[in-house]
């Protein structure tokens, strides 16, 4: 077996995130769209429906332009089933070479995925990053106890491991396993790991919890949205009474350790009763979804694309003209309950539109009415008016004869 920088013995056992009809309709249908002027001070509700419909619009359409972007199958638990066995090979002293002279074991380190739908295999030392076998330091000393493999750029993957050594005494040894994440996680802090409610994960989960604990705590600076007040525990972890968002990502550096390794403890047994007894572990590990390659290549194929395109526009297509239709559909279900009121409020409706749409002032339907100017302020009202147009006149004939003077 190749062998390496030792790996220290680190952490404990671990196993391996259109509204109905309220008055008014929206759209009329048979009715023209009014146009607003560009003089006009205020947009009709038509209008700001248009504007709305038309972000609506952009937002879809950057949607099929992100069609390579849509969401793949994602990274699937699976089980990895690890073997452990032995075999004894007691001493023959008749053996005609040194080795079948002297007494030795073998232990075999070897595992499988379980129901792995993928045609070819993956081996099982592509599961890993190292692997360290730790025997017992007081019978093959403090230079021979430890067996290592560390993956390199030019690693061969293989099948399994297998170490022999000299002995005829059953041995303890103790197998430390370091998975190869893909993406690479981290173990947390204590102090974060507690706050955050988790213990291993990637760079970008970790960010994404902090986030949600900031928004959660409402710790975000109301008036400068680019810092964090931190609360107590922040100021613990971070040693900071304030930070920048843009500061996480540094700070984070000092807090993620690496992950902890698989620790199995396992008897290399020289007993001939044991010689055919397996110890299994079953370990949860990540692995590709076996549909993401051909969906990666399907979506990233021009034809393809064009032809995703196209469909993804007769759905946008279709859902808009089932909206319209539920618009109309609504008019006439709201028109066939009450008649007469629906038609009041629809005229209210128009009276306020044209309202808006023409700077309106007042109520011209009362206004037209000989009873609207006998109220009790009509009297004020003219006097005011006289005034007005009285002090109008006077600065007039002020500014007149200011220019004669001159």
């Amino acid at each position: 077996m190749p062998s390496g920088a030792r790996m220290p013995h680190q952490g404990a056992p671990m196993g391996p995130p259109g509204p109905p009809y309220s008055g008014s309709p929206t759209v009329r249908p048979g009715l023209p769209t009014p146009v607003m002027e560009p003089s006009r001070k205020r947009p009709a509700p038509s209008q700001q429906n248009q504007q709305q419909q038309n972000v609506q619009n952009r937002a879809r359409n950057a949607k099929r332009r992100k069609m390579a972007d849509k969401i793949l199958p994602q990274r699937q638990k699976r089980k990895l089933r690890l073997y452990i066995s032995n075999t004894f090979n007691p001493a023959k002293p008749d053996a005609d070479d040194s080795d079948g002279s002297i007494a030795s074991w073998e232990l075999r380190v070897e595992g499988k995925l379980l129901d792995d739908p993928g045609k070819l295999k993956r081996k099982f030392s592509s599961f890993f990053k190292s692997l360290v076998i730790e025997l017992d330091k007081d019978l093959y000393g403090p230079d021979n106890h430890l067996v290592e493999w560390h993956r390199t750029p030019t690693t061969q993957e293989t099948d399994g491991f297998q170490v022999k050594r000299p002995g005829d005494v059953s041995v303890r040894c103790t197998l430390l396993l370091m998975l190869d994440y893909q993406p690479p996680q981290f173990k947390l802090d204590p102090r974060l790991a507690r706050l955050l409610g988790i213990h291993t994960q990637t760079r970008s989960c970790i960010i994404q919890a902090l986030w949600q604990y900031v928004k959660t705590n409402k710790l975000q600076d109301s008036h400068d949205k680019e810092y964090i007040n931190c609360d107590k525990y922040f100021q613990q972890i971070f040693d900071c009474p304030r930070l920048k968002f843009s500061e996480i990502p540094q700070r984070l550096t000092n807090l993620l350790l690496p992950p902890d390794p698989i620790v199995i403890n396992h008897v290399i047994s020289v007993d001939p009763n044991d010689q055919k007894k397996t110890a299994c572990y079953d370990i949860d590990v990540e692995v590709e979804d076996p549909l993401k390659s051909q969906m990666s290549s399907f979506l990233l194929s021009t034809a393809n694309q064009q032809e995703i395109a196209s469909l993804d526009n007769k759905i946008h297509e279709t859902i808009e003209s089932i909206n319209q239709l539920k618009i109309q559909r609504d008019f006439m279900l709201s028109f066939s309950r009450d008649p007469k009121g629906y038609i009041q409020d629809w005229l209210k409706s128009q009276s306020r539109d044209l309202k808006m749409m023409t700077d309106v002032v007042g109520n011209p339907e009362e206004e037209r009415r000989a009873a609207f100017y006998h109220e009790p302020w009509s009297q004020e009202a003219v006097s005011r008016y006289f005034y007005c147009k009285i002090q109008q006149r006077r600065q007039e004939l002020e500014q007149a004869l200011a220019v004669r003077n001159t």
